[in-house]
């Protein structure tokens, strides 16, 4: 079996977006697949530095998001970044085979320090070593566990152009030692948020969230927007320009009917909208299930964390011997030889 790297950084609590954009594809792929999920606690920190409490309380949160969305532990290791510390060490051997300038050139690093002006500067003067050398660790947590596909959206093919920019020159001076990983390219698209955005969001606050009550997401698709040239309920409407509709399609709920009535002006937004809400209910509920289920076993969920990481650390520490192998830092292993 290839093995599957891949995991989220624990910011808060998953939404549909994770789901459709990453989730999904990681509960179909786990059969195929040698799977390990990575909370990754310690890049959180990069933009979250000042607010340890936050970081350390979603990990539980990602993890439960992760069961609930069908991560079957059976089949699938999930495992905390900080707890291997071959990572740090691999992060800081790789930290000198990438230039400054490489790191400021990365398309997705320039796009999220300018989405960060509040932490970093209008013109990014106060940015972290942590934050610039993001890439690298990420190229780390890929490497260290023999990485061999990392599915991923088109915004982090960057990231995973630079592991295998760094792979190769590794490779170079001391020897074959890592595969250069692929990227698995989701055929999901980029899932766009309530208010149209391109990406939904936390910071956005255009979200419905994976444990969302049905209060919650009637609430928050009742502020969807919706054809503006629609002013009133028998208006025909475009329904290709309708976050609502956008949401019918994610999760197929009666497209073709809802489509042909939204353009012939038959269908108000108001009931749309109602019926959308029962929709995503109804469709999030084995999930929502799943989710309390956990919630009222934490200790089976520590277990799970425990285990992941256990088999994460122990293949860590295999690919580490062959990493200190090549780079002739063996010492004690070579003086019993």
């Amino acid at each position: 079996m290839k093995t599957i790297i891949t995991g989220d950084r624990p910011t808060g609590k998953l939404h549909l977006g994770h789901y459709f954009g990453s989730l999904k594809n990681r509960v179909e792929m786990q059969y195929d697949y040698d799977t390990f999920i990575l909370i990754a606690d310690v890049q959180a920190l990069t933009d979250n530095f000042e607010n340890p409490d936050k970081v350390s309380n979603n990990v539980r949160q990602l993890a439960l998001d992760y069961l609930a969305a069908g991560i079957d532990p059976k089949h699938s290791h999930i495992y905390i970044q900080s707890l291997i510390p071959e990572v740090a060490e691999l992060t800081i051997y790789f930290s000198n085979l990438v230039s400054l300038g490489r790191l400021y050139r990365n398309p997705t690093t320039k796009y999220e320090i300018g989405q960060k002006k509040d932490i970093f500067g209008s013109k990014g003067e106060s940015i972290t070593y942590g934050f610039l050398g993001y890439p690298v660790s990420q190229a780390a947590d890929i490497t260290a566990l023999d990485g061999d596909v990392v599915p991923v959206g088109d915004d982090q093919l960057p990231h995973i152009e630079q592991t295998r920019e760094i792979v190769r020159k590794f490779n170079h001076i001391y020897g074959k030692t890592f595969k250069e990983p692929e990227a698995y390219l989701s055929s999901t698209p980029r899932i766009k948020g309530l208010d149209g955005n391109e990406k939904m969001s936390k910071s956005l606050n255009n979200a419905i969230y994976l444990a969302d009550s049905e209060e919650e997401i009637l609430k928050k698709v009742m502020s969807a927007v919706t054809d503006p040239q629609k002013i009133k309920k028998d208006d025909p409407a475009n329904p290709d320009v309708c976050m609502v509709y956008y949401y019918h399609k994610l999760i197929d709920n009666n497209v073709e009917s809802i489509c042909r009535e939204c353009k012939k002006g038959l269908r108000g937004c108001v009931a749309c909208k109602k019926e959308l809400a029962h929709a995503l209910s109804e469709y999030l509920k084995p999930i929502q299930e799943r989710r309390q289920y956990y919630e009222q076993h934490l200790d089976e969920v520590d277990n799970i964390l425990k285990e992941g990481t256990e088999a994460a650390r122990k293949r860590a520490q295999q690919v580490m011997i062959r990493v200190r192998q090549n780079m002739k830092l063996d010492y004690f292993e070579n003086s019993r030889k």
